[in-house]
C-alpha cells in the first residue's frame, strides 16, 4: 500500500524525506535511500537542515507558481523536500532574526548547482514584495543569470552548461523585505578555455550564440565564419549541443545587456572584442631562423581593425618584447625578439586577457545597477564550480579544489567540532565521532611558513623564472618534494604530485603549472591595448606604466588565496543555511504548556522537564546539559518543532482574523457610503437598509466547499448571497450569486439523472459572466430589490435584499477590469432579453413597477409582462449619514416594520425562514453604547410602535432626532425623580420554549443580551417585529429572532 506524505494534498511519500529519520544511517542506506526517491522523480530529500539536490536531467513539473504558494511561509516538515522551502525557510530567518543568510550550493560538475542558484533567486523574486524600483532590481537580478552564462559557462563532458567560474551572488533587502540591492563576487574565471578545450568540449557560449544568431549586418561586421573556421574554436571538433539554441540564446544575451543598462555602443563593442578574440586566435605563426613570423599578415588586419589598433603594431608586439636592462647601474629597454612558442604564448595570453577583463566590466556592470549605498539585509548564494577530477588535472583543478578545501573547512568548525566541543563544555555522556578535520590540507596548501605551503614554493618559483618553458616546472617539483614531501597528505610522482584531499586523491600534472601561476600580461600588449581608437577597450587596460613596479607581481594563486579567505571571512558572518542552532532558552516551546506560558514560575531546568513530560518524552530520549537540553533521536525534536509551528500557526491565524476583520469593518463602512451614491436621487430607499452593514459573503463559502468548487484556488470572493432569479414565465428560482475579480457566478442545483450519485441534488453552474460581457444594469426607481443584469447573450432578472452593496462591488470591479465606467439606469418600465432555448424562445420581456400597499413587492405576472407593486420607501435623497446621529433611535423604530433586523443587516423572506439560506460568517457589528444609567424596567416600553401614516415619504425626517441616551435614557429622565423601588427578587420559573444561537450576537444597548453561537436561550416572548425576549446566563432581554433557531 502506498504512503503518502503527512500533509501535503496526498502527495506520494517514497523513501525517507529526512535521512537523519534512517533506523540505519549507513553509507549503502543513504544511497538506496536517495536512488529509490531519484526514481519516484523527487529529487530532493533532508538530512537535518541540509537540502539533498539529485539532478533529474529533465525538467521536473514542481517548480510552478502553485509550489511557490503552498511553500510560502510553510515550516519546512509541513511539506515535502524541495528547494524553495530552503529558500523561504533562508527568507523568513533573515527577516525574523535580522540577520544575513546565504546558501552554499556545493557538488560536482553536472550536479545542478547553477540550475538550483536560478530556483532560489526565482523564488525570492516571487515571494517579495516592492515597488517600480524594486521590480526594476528583481529583473536585473534574474537577467543577470543568462548573460553571465553566456559568458561564462560551457559544454563540457559532463555538463553541457557548465559554470566555469565561480560567483557569489548577495542579494540585499530593505528592512521590509523587499530585494532592493545586490552584488555579485566573481572568482576563478577559466580563461585557458577561451584559447584551447578538451576533446567533446567547447569553447564559452557566447561565441556559438554570436555566429549562430547573428544579422546579416553583424556578420558582415564582425567577419562571422562558421565555427570551424576559428582556431579557437575547432580544437575540440565540438561546436552543437544537444537542447541548446544558440540563436534564441543570443537575442536573450543581447537583451539581458539592455535591461542592465549597458548602452548600445557599448555592446556593438562588447561583441568587437568577442569577434576579434577569434579572428586573433587565427593568427599562426612560423619559425624562421630562431624566430617567429606571422605566418599570413593578411589576418593581422580584421582582429586590429576590431580592437581599434594598428596591424604593424598588432605584428611587432606579437613577435617581439621589450625588456629593461640594467649595466652599470645605467637601465635602458631592448627589443628581444620572440620565438615561435613565445609568439604563440604572447597571443593567447592577450586573448585571455581582453577575454577576462571583458568578462569583469559585464559583472561590474551588473553590480553598478543595481548597488544601494548602504547594507541592511542579505541572502548570499554561492555558486561555484565542485570538487573536480579528472584525468588530467591541471593548475586550474588545483585551484578549484583548493576552494572547494575552504568551504569543507567552514562546514567542519561550524558543525561537527563545532557540536562535540559543546558536548563536553556541557557535561553530556556521548560517543565520540571520528570525522577528518581537512584543515590540515589546507594548511599544505596556503601556509606561508613552517612549512611553506604549495602556493607558497610556486610564488617563488615564479619569481625567479624569466621565460617560459618547462624547466621552470620540474624546479618546481622538486622544490616541492624537498618543502612538503614527508607530508601525510602528499606526494610526488613523475609528472606532477598527488594531493589526499578530503573528497579523494587527486594527481597534478606540474605542466603549465609555473606559467598559469605568473598571469602576467606584458607591458608590451597593454601598451597596444591603451592605443585603441575605441575608450571602452581602453578603459579595460587602466594600468599606469609609466610607475615603477615595487615588489612582486600579484599571481594567479596568490589572488585565488585572498578570494577564498574573504569568501570565508563572508561566509561565517552569515547564518549558513545547514546550520540549525538548538533553542537554549526555554521561551522557545514555553507555549506548549498553560503552566509555561506566558511565564514559568520556578527553575528554569524544572519548566524545561516539565515541558519535555507533556509530550511524553521518554527519559533516555533526552540528556540535561549544564545550559542546554540535548535530544537523541530528531523524531522527538520533530515533534517538539511540530507542535511549537501549530501553536503559532494557531495564534497567527487569530491575529490574522482579528486584524482582516477590523480592515474589513472599516472598509465595509467605506463601501456603504459609496454605495449610497450610486441610488443617490435615482432610487428610493428601503427603511431599514440605508444604514445596514455590509458583510460580502453572506453565504458563509469558507464552509461551503460545495460552492467553492467553481471558483479557483484562493479566488477572491466579494459578494455572495442567496438571490431570486426569474425566467420566462416569471418564475422565481433560487441561486447562489457570487461576485469575485475574475466574474459573476450564477449556481443552481440539479438532480443526478444517472451514475452512481443518481437522485441526488448536486449543485451546477448555470452562468458565468465575465465583466467584459456585461453592457449596463438596470433598477426601477421605486424600494423594491429588483435588478436587471444586460449582457451580450442575453439578460438576468434578479432580486436580492442586498443589491445596493452587489452594485457597488459589481462597478468597482467593472472600472478596473474594463477601464470604463458601468452604465446604471433607472426607470419604471425595465426591458430584458431571455434566453433562447430550442427552436422557439429569445425575444424581451418588460417589467412594471407601480406604486402600492406596503413594504414587500407583489408580482402579477401576465404574458410577456410582470407587474410589482409596492409601496413608497425612503426619499430618493436620503444618505446614511443620519445613521452617525440616530442609530439607537432607527433600530427601535425598524422593530415596528414587518422585517427582520439583522444586526446591522435586514433579510426579507417570501417564504419560510431557512436558516441554512443566511449564513453569515461575519461578526455583527458594535453601534455606539448609550452612557451609563439604569437600565429600563422589563417590558416597560418594549411594545410595538405602529408608524405614522406615510411617516417617511412626507420628508419628516423627525424620527432622526435620538433622544438622549437612546429609550432607555428616556425612561431614565421620566423617573429621574420618583425612582421605583428595588424590584423583588424572580421567582424560579417552570422550562418554557427554548432556542439555539445561529451565530454570535453581541448586544448593542443595556435592554439586550449576548450570546455566542450554539448557546442554549429560554425563549421568553416572539415579537412580530423580529426582536425576540430572551433569557441566558440569568440575564434577560432582547435579541434579533433571525439569529436562532427553536429547539
Amino acid at each position: 500500500m502506498a504512503k503518502y506524505h503527512w500533509q501535503s494534498q496526498n502527495v506520494k511519500q517514497s523513501g525517507v524525506d529526512d535521512m537523519v529519520l534512517l533506523s540505519k544511517i549507513t553509507e549503502d542506506a543513504i544511497v538506496d535511500n536517495l536512488k529509490k526517491r531519484y526514481m519516484d522523480d523527487y529529487i530532493f530529500t533532508y538530512i537535518g537542515p541540509v537540502l539533498i539536490s539529485v539532478n533529474p536531467f529533465k525538467q521536473m513539473p514542481y517548480f510552478t507558481d502553485r509550489e511557490i504558494e503552498l511553500y510560502q511561509g510553510a515550516a519546512q516538515y509541513e511539506n515535502p523536500p524541495h528547494i524553495y522551502a530552503l529558500t523561504d525557510n533562508m527568507y523568513r530567518n533573515m527577516m525574523i532574526d535580522g540577520e544575513n543568510q546565504c546558501v552554499i550550493i556545493s557538488g560536482e560538475s553536472g550536479a545542478g548547482k547553477t540550475v538550483a542558484a536560478k530556483y532560489i533567486m526565482g523564488y525570492i523574486s516571487k515571494v517579495s514584495g516592492g515597488g517600480s524600483k524594486v521590480q526594476h532590481v528583481k529583473e536585473i537580478i534574474l537577467q543577470s543569470n543568462p548573460l553571465l552564462e553566456a559568458f561564462g559557462n560551457a559544454k563540457t563532458v559532463r555538463n553541457n552548461n557548465s559554470s566555469r567560474f565561480g560567483k557569489y551572488f548577495e542579494i540585499q533587502f530593505s528592512r521590509g523585505g523587499e530585494p532592493d540591492g545586490g552584488k555579485i563576487s566573481n572568482f576563478l574565471l577559466e580563461k585557458s578555455r577561451v584559447v584551447s578545450q578538451n576533446e567533446n568540449e567547447r569553447n564559452f557560449h557566447i561565441y556559438y550564440q554570436l555566429i549562430e544568431g547573428a544579422s546579416a549586418q553583424q556578420r558582415e561586421a564582425l567577419g562571422i565564419m562558421t565555427p570551424d573556421y576559428y582556431y579557437y574554436l575547432n580544437q575540440s571538433g565540438t561546436y552543437k549541443v544537444d537542447g541548446t539554441n544558440d540563436s534564441k540564446d543570443f537575442q536573450e544575451t543581447m537583451e539581458a545587456m539592455q535591461v542592465i543598462g549597458i548602452p548600445g555602443d557599448i555592446q556593438t563593442q562588447v561583441l568587437q572584442i568577442v569577434a576579434g578574440i577569434l579572428h586573433l586566435g587565427n593568427i599562426s605563426f612560423i619559425e624562421a631562423g630562431n624566430y617567429g613570423q606571422v605566418e599570413s599578415t593578411d589576418l593581422l588586419a580584421f582582429p586590429a581593425y576590431l580592437l581599434g589598433i594598428d596591424p604593424n603594431r598588432l605584428q611587432d608586439k606579437l613577435t617581439s618584447r621589450k625588456m629593461d636592462s640594467k649595466w652599470g647601474g645605467k637601465s635602458e629597454s631592448i627589443n628581444v625578439t620572440l620565438n615561435q612558442e613565445q609568439a604563440n604564448y604572447t597571443r593567447d595570453a592577450l586573448a585571455k586577457a581582453l577575454y577576462a577583463r571583458l568578462f569583469d566590466y559585464l559583472v561590474e556592470s551588473i553590480n553598478k545597477a543595481i548597488q544601494k549605498p548602504y547594507e541592511e539585509f542579505s541572502i548570499g548564494v554561492l555558486d561555484i564550480y565542485g570538487f573536480e577530477i579528472f584525468q588530467r588535472n591541471g593548475f586550474e583543478q588545483f585551484c578549484i579544489n583548493f576552494v572547494n578545501e575552504k568551504l569543507q573547512q567552514i562546514f567542519i568548525e561550524l558543525t561537527l567540532k563545532a557540536e562535540q566541543e559543546e558536548y563536553v563544555q556541557e557535561g553530556i555522556k556521548w560517543t565520540p565521532i571520528e570525522y577528518f578535520n581537512n584543515k590540515i590540507v589546507c594548511d599544505l596548501i596556503e601556509n606561508k611558513l613552517n612549512p611553506p605551503g604549495i602556493m607558497s614554493v610556486l610564488d617563488d618559483v615564479c619569481a625567479t623564472m624569466h621565460a617560459k618553458g618547462e624547466g621552470a616546472d620540474g624546479t618546481l617539483l622538486q622544490k616541492l618534494q624537498a618543502a612538503v614531501g614527508t607530508h601525510e597528505h602528499f606526494n610526488s610522482w613523475n609528472s606532477g604530485f598527488v594531493i589526499h584531499h578530503y573528497a579523494g586523491k587527486v594527481s597534478y600534472d606540474i605542466n603549465g603549472f609555473c606559467e598559469r601561476n605568473r598571469d602576467v600580461l606584458f607591458p608590451d600588449l597593454i601598451e597596444l591595448m591603451q592605443s585603441s581608437e575605441f575608450n571602452f577597450i581602453r578603459s579595460l587596460f587602466p594600468e599606469n606604466l609609466n610607475t615603477d613596479k615595487k615588489g612582486r607581481p600579484t599571481t594567479a594563486s596568490s589572488k585565488i588565496k585572498k578570494q577564498a579567505n574573504d569568501l570565508v571571512n563572508t561566509l561565517m558572518k552569515c547564518t549558513p543555511h545547514y546550520i540549525q542552532c538548538s533553542p537554549s532558552r526555554l521561551d522557545s516551546y514555553a507555549i506548549l504548556t498553560a503552566e509555561t506560558w506566558p511565564c514559568w514560575r520556578g527553575p528554569e531546568q524544572q519548566g524545561v522537564l516539565h515541558l519535555l513530560r507533556s509530550v511524553n518524552m521518554d527519559n533516555d530520549q533526552y540528556q540535561m546539559g549544564r545550559t542546554k537540553v540535548f535530544v537523541k533521536n530528531p523524531e522527538s525534536l520533530f515533534l517538539l518543532e511540530e507542535m511549537r509551528e501549530r501553536k503559532f500557526d494557531t495564534f497567527a491565524r487569530i491575529i490574522q482574523k482579528a486584524w482582516r476583520k477590523f480592515i474589513a469593518r472599516k472598509k465595509y463602512e467605506q463601501m456603504r457610503e459609496e454605495a449610497s451614491d450610486i441610488l443617490y436621487n435615482s432610487k428610493e430607499r428601503r427603511k431599514n437598509s440605508i444604514n445596514r452593514n455590509f458583510v460580502g459573503d453572506y453565504l458563509g463559502l469558507e464552509q461551503r466547499p460545495e460552492l467553492r468548487q467553481f471558483l479557483a484556488k484562493r479566488e477572491r470572493v466579494d459578494f455572495a448571497d442567496s438571490v431570486n432569479k426569474f425566467d420566462r414565465r416569471f418564475k422565481s428560482i433560487k441561486r447562489d450569486l457570487i461576485l469575485t475579480p475574475k466574474g459573476i457566478y450564477l449556481i443552481g442545483r440539479e438532480k443526478v439523472k444517472k451514475g452512481p450519485e443518481k437522485g441526488q441534488i448536486k449543485e451546477v453552474l448555470k452562468r458565468k459572466m465575465e465583466f467584459g460581457g456585461i453592457s449596463s444594469v438596470s433598477l426601477s426607481t421605486r424600494q423594491d430589490d429588483f435588478f436587471i443584469l444586460h449582457e451580450a447573450q442575453y439578460d438576468s432578472l434578479l432580486e436580492s435584499n442586498f443589491k445596493t452593496e452587489f452594485l457597488s462591488l459589481l462597478s468597482k470591479r467593472y472600472e478596473e477590469v474594463t477601464k470604463r465606467k458601468l452604465t446604471i439606469s433607472f426607470g419604471d418600465r425595465l426591458e430584458f432579453r431571455v434566453k433562447k432555448e430550442g427552436w422557439g424562445g429569445g425575444g424581451t420581456r418588460i417589467v412594471v413597477f407601480q406604486k402600492g400597499p406596503g413594504d414587500v413587492a407583489q408580482l402579477k405576472p401576465g404574458g410577456k409582462t410582470l407587474s410589482v407593486t409596492i409601496g413608497d420607501g425612503l426619499p430618493k435623497s436620503s444618505s446614511s449619514l443620519y445613521r452617525r446621529t440616530a442609530a439607537l433611535l432607527l433600530k427601535h423604530t425598524l422593530r415596528s416594520l414587518s422585517s427582520a433586523h439583522q444586526n446591522g443587516g435586514a433579510k426579507f423572506p417570501r417564504g419560510p425562514h431557512n436558516p441554512q439560506a443566511d449564513i453569515t460568517y461575519s461578526s455583527p457589528q458594535k453601534q455606539g453604547r448609550p452612557l451609563q444609567g439604569g437600565p429600563p424596567k422589563l417590558g416597560s416600553q418594549r411594545g410595538p410602535r405602529p408608524p405614522a401614516p406615510n411617516q417617511y415619504n412626507q420628508g419628516n425626517l423627525d424620527f432622526l432626532n435620538v433622544p438622549d441616551q437612546g429609550m432607555s435614557g428616556k425612561q431614565r429622565k421620566m423617573s429621574i425623580h420618583q425612582r421605583p423601588p428595588p424590584a423583588p427578587k424572580p421567582q424560579p420559573r417552570p422550562q418554557g420554549p427554548r432556542c439555539r444561537a445561529l451565530y454570535q450576537y453581541v448586544g448593542q444597548d443595556t435592554d439586550e443580551i449576548s450570546f455566542e453561537a450554539n448557546d442554549v436561550l429560554d425563549l421568553v416572548k416572539e415579537d412580530p417585529s423580529g426582536w425576540w425576549t430572551g433569557r441566558i446566563g440569568g440575564k434577560e432581554g432582547l435579541f434579533p429572532g433571525n439569529y436562532v433557531e427553536k429547539i
